[in-house]
């Protein structure tokens, strides 16, 4: 792995499913290890849930820059599942994800306190989205971790859930978000998602490669590898530096 790639790992990995990366939010997982927090199980429902609708709004928006996300349709979290605040104009689609879209070996699965804004293109709003509903369906459902994995590896089994379209990608520039306990809002980054297995293909994590992979949580029922690609600013054009992050202390 590269320098790039261990201090990467070192300060969240990458955890949301689409994560963390996942991302998902991916950033959680090495930083909840670091911690010593552990979510062994679901939290009560109301606390994945933000009270203030306009706050959830304003903070999926944060995930990408106005150019884009000023146009997207906007979704947030209800008791039901996600439901649409804002209809959009340009196919983009901005939400905020919960620790359930983490690789389900991340140990900050189940963490109430995550929030991990996102904006999908039109491929991942086709082709990703319906993941994050069903994973959201199962868990805010109760059903347990190990059967919700099954569950979503069925569907894919039975077609019922798409494999990522080709260019289906997303945003994660908010400066805003919270992606672990260790982690804060860790790296601003785009997130590329690629059907298969073969977690060489982009050249992530070698040396002086920008592409960013985990390879370390890896435990997920969608046969997709998600690359990350960090980048120099936040969604309001602000300086976001490589090694800055606001759980250790750090100005956003």
């Amino acid at each position: 792995m590269t320098i790039l790639g261990r201090e990467i790992a070192r300060r969240g990995g990458v955890a949301v499913f689409g994560i963390w990366v996942l991302g998902a939010a991916q950033a959680a997982s090495a930083g909840s290890e670091a911690s010593g927090v552990a979510y062994a199980q679901m939290a009560p429902n109301a606390e994945y849930l933000m009270p203030d609708r306009a706050a959830e709004v304003s903070l999926a928006r944060s995930a990408a820059p106005v150019a884009i996300s000023g146009s997207a349709a906007v979704l947030v979290l209800s008791s039901k599942g996600y439901e649409t605040a804002v209809n959009g104009t340009n196919g983009f689609t901005c939400l905020v994800e919960r620790a359930w879209m983490s690789p389900f070996d991340s140990p900050e699965f189940w963490n109430p306190k995550l929030r991990g804004p996102v904006c999908y293109n039109p491929a991942a709003t086709r082709s990703i989205l319906p993941i994050t509903r069903y994973r959201t369906k199962l868990a805010q459902s109760g059903v347990p971790k190990n059967q919700m994995f099954d569950a979503i590896r069925a569907a894919i089994a039975r077609k019922e859930l798409p494999a990522p379209e080709p260019g289906a990608m997303s945003f994660m520039m908010s400066k805003d978000g919270y992606l672990g306990d260790k982690v804060g809002h860790w790296h601003s980054h785009l997130m590329f998602y690629i059907p298969g297995t073969d977690m060489s293909s982009w050249g992530a994590n070698l040396p002086g490669s920008p592409v960013v992979v985990d390879d370390e949580h890896r435990k997920i029922p969608e046969q997709q590898v998600i690359f990350l690609v960090p980048v120099s600013h936040w969604s309001d054009g602000s300086l976001a530096p490589a090694s800055g992050h606001a759980a250790e202390g750090g100005e956003k």
